[in-house]
């Protein structure tokens, strides 16, 4: 399949699984352009108050918040899933220029197309401030650790 991007729907407990994980995998390597090759090519977006579509928008969107948000690093939770639609939770750590460390809260709504692609992306984060010495978070999760829950606070 041209642009298939396995494990693809319809979604088993184990196969959403893989998708998240290979979601919080992408993420954390802060490539726009990589990343924007896990959604269809008019990909629609909702992350917090913006909205975009397709993936020129796309990477100009991560290309400035990872531009903003520094030392960015991102976990994934699966939280439900059905047919070709996914829920998460997740939460990830980064800091702005004057050092100040947040810890983001949120959950996203997923829904694939037939060939494993994102087509709808729907984000709700909430940013908290935390101190350095609070991190929990310190670079891509090890192999070991994937699938474990993250703690609420």
């Amino acid at each position: 399949m041209p642009d298939s991007r396995p494990p693809l729907p319809p979604f088993t407990a184990e196969t959403a699984a893989l998708k998240v994980q290979a979601a919080e995998d992408g993420w954390n390597s802060r490539d726009p352009r990589k990343v924007s090759l896990a959604y269809t090519e008019h990909s629609v977006w909702r992350n917090r108050d913006t909205f975009l579509t397709g993936r020129p928008a796309i990477v100009a969107f991560l290309t400035a918040k990872w531009e903003r948000e520094l030392d960015y690093v991102l976990r994934k939770s699966l939280w439900s899933f059905d047919g070709d639609r996914i829920a998460v939770r997740f939460q990830y750590e980064w800091h702005d220029r004057t050092d100040q460390w947040f810890r983001s809260y949120g959950n996203e709504l997923w829904e694939f197309d037939g060939n494993g692609l994102m087509r709808r992306r729907e984000a709700s984060i909430n940013d908290v401030a935390i101190a350095a010495a609070d991190r929990r978070f310190f670079g891509p999760r090890a192999e070991s650790d994937h699938g474990s829950e993250i703690p609420v606070q």
